[in-house]
């Protein structure tokens, strides 16, 4: 039996998955990654000096990031775009509670989160540190790497009707249990990140923390055909897009750009509705007519697709039903919830049958709503031709989503395929 456990591209990318509990993880990896292959890292606020053939990335607000090829003559801009964060639980401000002989911490819901399926998992904690710094304010990542707590179940046998569509109440169900408190016991939350930091609670300005599935990314499946992991949506897009972007350094006019909050509206500094991308395009565009390269620019926005679930196909309408491993997904939406446009879906299509990959399609149901991306919100702000994009995984917003172990490396094979700007 010829089993398929990965590639060379897929170890690193569960690399990738597993070092980026939170979207600033994913960042400062992503940096680090464009930093060893040679991109220069700029300041925002200070004065550049931009060298044709040479690479750059800009960091915003520790989530977002903005990387580039500068091309000698700015003709138009081949964008992919993707977004750091992940539906999550995050850590309150004052998140300690005693009750009934144990200390927990309070979560809050960032974005859909499908909550059943973070109960009973070992969970720990991640995120960035605001540190006091002689009246300015630094951030520091922590992550625990280790587990710290859980969301017990309650008992079937205190709960007959568990198995007859349970709801659940975010606020009561959520709290995480992390350890037994004695009746004197008290727990400062502040300390306890200092300890992992090794600093003094008093540095500790604010923080920012998120709870975690602490087990890895796994490939799964009797014939190794799937990859497991938290966060894929949309981390997985944010690995692809880097790597189209580092392993073509003849790729020149192409420009990445990953934004947080999209999960919960992209209205931030670093989100798609937001001025980040464009502040980064204007600088870049240096000697050349910025509206005319505007427009001879495309964004492709890459984030994951709705496979068909086996057990669930009459959520998906009949001809619209995406497989794993499979080929790239092209999203259609008629009310524009995906940006894809006939103009640019004939684009996709030319440039897949050049790299010889095939694609597939997804359009909902009539009677179902469906999600958006980051590409409606980027082509309505900057007026350039999008598509939307995705590799097709099963349970998305759940704290453990699967896609197909081929699909991440077809979606690579198209866009260095659009890289080459033979088509537009």
């Amino acid at each position: 039996m010829d089993l398929n456990y990965g590639s060379p591209f897929i170890d690193r990318l569960t690399k990738f998955l597993d070092r980026s509990p939170t979207p600033w993880h994913a960042v400062a990896n992503t940096a680090e990654h464009l930093e060893r292959s040679g991109f220069i890292r700029l300041d925002e606020r200070a004065a550049w000096s931009l060298e044709a053939s040479a690479a750059y990335f800009v960091v915003r607000s520790d989530g977002a990031l903005v990387a580039w090829r500068q091309p000698v003559d700015v003709a138009g801009w081949t964008i992919f775009g993707a977004h750091t964060d992940s539906p999550n639980l995050r850590v309150r401000p004052d998140p300690v509670v005693k009750k009934h002989g144990y200390f927990q911490l309070g979560l809050e819901v960032y974005g859909g989160v499908l909550l059943s399926t973070w109960f009973d998992r070992d969970l720990s904690l991640a995120g960035r540190v605001a540190i006091a710094n002689e009246g300015a304010v630094l951030t520091e990542l922590v992550d625990f790497e280790r587990p710290v707590g859980m969301i017990p179940n309650l008992a079937i046998h205190l709960d007959r009707d568990a198995n007859k569509g349970r709801k659940i109440n975010p606020q009561d169900e959520l709290p995480l249990v992390i350890s037994r408190a004695e009746e004197d016991a008290e727990m400062d939350f502040s300390e306890t990140i200092a300890r992992e930091l090794g600093r003094s609670a008093a540095e500790i300005s604010a923080f920012e923390i998120c709870a975690y599935p602490i087990e890895e990314s796994q490939v799964i499946g009797l014939e190794g055909e799937f990859l497991a992991s938290a966060r894929l949506d949309n981390l997985l897009s944010c690995f692809i897009v880097s790597e189209a972007l580092i392993q073509n350094d003849a790729a020149e006019g192409t420009m990445i750009v990953l934004n947080d909050h999209e999960e919960i509206g992209s209205v931030s500094t670093g989100g798609a509705d937001g001025p980040f991308l464009e502040s980064i395009l204007r600088r870049a565009t240096i000697f050349s007519d910025f509206e005319r390269v505007r427009v001879n620019s495309l964004m492709i926005s890459i984030d994951n697709a709705h496979g068909v679930h086996p057990n669930y196909a009459s959520k998906h309408d009949e001809s619209h039903r995406p497989l794993l491993n499979e080929g790239p997904v092209v999203k259609v939406n008629a009310n524009h919830r995906y940006a894809t446009t006939a103009i640019t879906q004939g684009l996709i299509e030319q440039a897949a049958e050049r790299a010889d990959v095939s694609l597939q399609y997804f359009s909902g149901r009539a009677d179902l709503g469906c999600g958006s991306t980051i590409g409606p919100l980027t082509a309505g702000r900057l007026g350039i031709d999008t598509i939307d994009l995705g590799c097709a995984q099963f349970a998305m917003h759940s704290a453990r989503e699967t896609c197909g172990i081929k699909d991440p490396e077809l979606m690579l094979k198209l866009l260095t395929q659009l890289t080459k700007r033979d088509l537009f």
